[in-house]
């Protein structure tokens, strides 16, 4: 039965047939989701037995592939981008040692773009696979779509020295353009070597996913895809399971995405209902093709009028510190109107460094949780806590160390120069014995011969004489404890070990009850989430193994950390609850789908949003194949000059700007009775990149 409030337009999204792939279109507000979730029950009462495919977010159909393949005999584990890339560097590793036959055969040059700075390749390599994997692109298609681009580019060049080509690059980089024919064809070569390595580096990845079953989403999507291409039988099967399919949000599908739903539900997409705008693709980090994933649709409905139209506000100040205070205040005066913290929401273009904006509520007392791009293990309150733990295992890992004595025990810089230092009248023992175990573990893993002075100094006392009363009490009661957690760590799981030291030892943020102390327990129970899964998934690692594994990811490149929902614990690819009580600090992709009663779009400024647009070391057209950006060997020019061709036949930076002032409109829809857009600064010309809060005013 059709709800009576119904606009026109969404009671025919709901009546729709469902023999053919049907779209319900339209801006954000516009009703769509009301439509969907309609139409689905209209689905269901036609097909009551029926098990309809429910797809909310991309995440859900990575899911759904991964139980997929488990249901066919697959044992898999879903990670994240962090791990993959764990497992991308193990398929690196024998190219940085040259290992790899080609180069003893010199059938391979090891002098390609990039090859010379090993973790820039790795990062960029693999944010070039992620993306491949995204438009359904296997290594096979990488190389042979690459060697034909790299053929007919170099076959006919175009014209380096064209007036708009000249006048559209900016004058650094027109030495890329002064090419010969002779650096043409070396860069040509380079660019040939290049793709054959990074297709077998491709290949070797997904080999070490397929013999491990530790895939990302991306992958699961990927072997999905292939085992019901090879396997028609479960395709219809699963087709006749489902009869009906219902997808929220479907800008935000990849192509890979689409390709696991056409190998379900055929090339048509029979029964299959799409909602979205292709106007609200906000995402950063997954390739997209909205308007040729809503093209598939047999037929539409476009919702056109707004349901809601919230009031939109601006503010710009001097500094970003009176921007923060600002958005603080706004937000303490909505709730004091009444409004619930967790219906209140401050969106960045991402929230990689938001500590300002969020010191700023805390210092109001307002309890705020980040959502997004943040990386749960580099937060300086999680860096804290890796210190102590740290500290037990190995008390020379003088960085930690240093970070819990000037942290934690709060000592001056005297107190550390003196504990860094030789001590007046050290008790050196008379024999040093080879299998003298270090003091921390019980079995001997360091030489006892290293004399690493400030580990010695905490752990054996002898410099306590030489500081104060109060610095030689506060490391006397450490070391006292650190003995007690050195048994802990032995006898006692490793949550309940590190729940132990950081009940002993590390400082609690704020008084109890306040906003600070909320904040820092959602922040540790993330991290300690993540250390427990890490534990889970190794059941032979020692403490020192789940350590080292958290120092990695909290190094991880920022477009591979985990991404963070609200609540009090972390998601990794799960859904938490939303934790009451919180405010909300989000990135605008994080929010996608999510209404508010009143948002903040903060820091809207060039560079933060939106943020500079990078091109990576590597790029990749369907045209013209690989495109490196460096150049490579004895060469005048540090840029190619076909990457610098592609920029301007491409319109890369263009294209890039409009995509983010659409993200920008779609985070000012998010709210339902009101939004504030801040910045701060004067603005600037608007050329690199846009003012959009500037755009917004007029």
């Amino acid at each position: 039965m059709i709800a009576l409030d119904l606009t026109a337009k969404q009671q025919e999204a709901v009546q729709a047939p469902f023999d053919a792939c049907f779209a319900i279109v339209g801006a954000a507000g516009t009703g769509k989701s009301t439509a969907l979730a309609q139409r689905r029950r209209r689905g269901g009462e036609l097909a009551p037995h029926a098990q309809p495919l429910e797809v909310a977010t991309q995440r859900a159909l990575e899911e759904y592939a991964a139980h997929v393949l488990r249901e066919n005999g697959r044992e898999i584990e879903l990670i994240d981008d962090a791990a993959a890339e764990q497992l991308f560097t193990q398929a690196c590793a024998p190219l940085f040692e040259l290992e790899w036959e080609e180069f003893a055969a010199e059938q391979l040059d090891p002098e390609v773009p990039g090859l010379r700075s090993p973790e820039r390749f790795l990062q960029s390599a693999f944010r070039l696979i992620r993306r491949l994997g995204d438009a359904g692109i296997d290594p096979q298609r990488l190389r042979s779509i690459s060697l034909r681009g790299t053929t007919e580019f170099y076959a006919n060049p175009p014209n380096f020295a064209d007036s708009s080509l000249l006048v559209a690059t900016k004058s650094v980089y027109h030495d890329s353009l002064d090419v010969a024919a002779r650096e043409l064809e070396h860069q040509r070569r380079r660019e040939v070597d290049l793709t054959k390595i990074l297709a077998r580096l491709y290949e070797d990845y997904l080999r070490l996913v397929d013999e491990g079953g530790r895939m990302t989403g991306r992958d699961a999507i990927r072997a999905a895809t292939l085992l019901l291409r090879e396997n028609g039988a479960l395709a219809a099967q699963l087709r006749e399971r489902h009869r009906l399919a219902f997808v929220d949000d479907a800008q935000e599908l990849s192509e890979a995405a689409v390709g696991l739903l056409r190998a379900i539900f055929g090339d048509t997409l029979a029964g299959v209902t799409l909602c979205g705008d292709a106007a609200s693709a906000v995402s950063l980090e997954r390739r997209t093709q909205p308007e040729a994933t809503f093209a598939l649709a047999a037929a539409r409905a476009t919702l056109r009028e707004p349901l809601r139209r919230a009031p939109v506000n601006t503010a710009r100040t001097s500094t970003a510190a009176d921007e923060a205070a600002l958005i603080a205040s706004q937000v303490v005066e909505w709730i004091a109107s009444g409004v619930r913290p967790e219906e209140i929401a401050v969106l960045f273009r991402s929230v990689r460094n938001v500590e300002l904006y969020e010191e700023a509520l805390l210092d109001r007392n307002v309890a705020v949780v980040i959502e997004g791009d943040v990386n749960p293990f580099a937060d300086r309150r999680a860096l804290d806590a890796l210190a102590l733990l740290w500290n037990v295992w190995d008390p020379f890992r003088h960085e930690w160390m240093l970070r819990t004595l000037s942290g934690s025990l709060a000592l001056s810089d005297a107190s550390l120069a003196a504990l860094c230092a030789e001590p007046a009248d050290p008790q050196r023992p008379l024999f040093a014995f080879d299998d003298e175990p270090a003091p921390t573990t019980r079995a001997s893993r360091w030489n006892p011969k290293r004399d690493l002075r400030l580990g010695w100094n905490v752990v054996r006392g002898e410099c306590d004489a030489e500081l104060s009363a109060e610095a030689a009490e506060r490391l006397q009661r450490f070391r006292a404890l650190r003995e007690r957690w050195i048994a802990a760590m032995h006898e006692r799981p490793f949550d309940a070990f590190a729940r132990a030291v950081w009940r002993d030892a590390l400082p609690r943020d704020g008084t109890p009850g306040s906003a600070r102390a909320a904040a820092q327990q959602v922040v540790l129970s993330r991290l300690l989430d993540g250390l427990r899964a890490f534990a889970t998934e190794s059941p032979n690692a020692t403490a020192g193994d789940i350590l080292e594994y958290a120092t990695q990811r909290a190094q991880s490149d920022p477009s591979t950390a985990l991404r963070m929902t609200t609540g009090l614990r972390m998601t990794g690819v799960g859904v938490a609850t939303v934790g009451e009580g919180f405010v909300r600090i989000m990135s605008v992709e994080a929010a996608l789908g999510l209404e508010f009663d009143r948002v903040v779009v903060g820091n809207v400024r060039p560079g933060a949003f939106p943020l500079w647009y990078s091109p990576d070391n590597f790029l990749f057209s369907p045209r013209y194949g690989m495109i490196p950006k460096e150049n490579a060997g004895e060469a005048r020019a540090s840029r190619t000059a076909k990457f610098t061709y592609y920029m301007y036949r491409s319109k890369a930076a263009q294209h890039y700007n409009e995509r983010e002032r659409r993200a920008f409109q779609y985070a000012l829809k998010r709210a339902r009775r009101g939004t504030l857009a801040t910045a701060w600064g004067t603005p600037t010309r608007g050329v690199t990149a846009p003012e959009l809060l500037e755009e917004l005013r007029a």
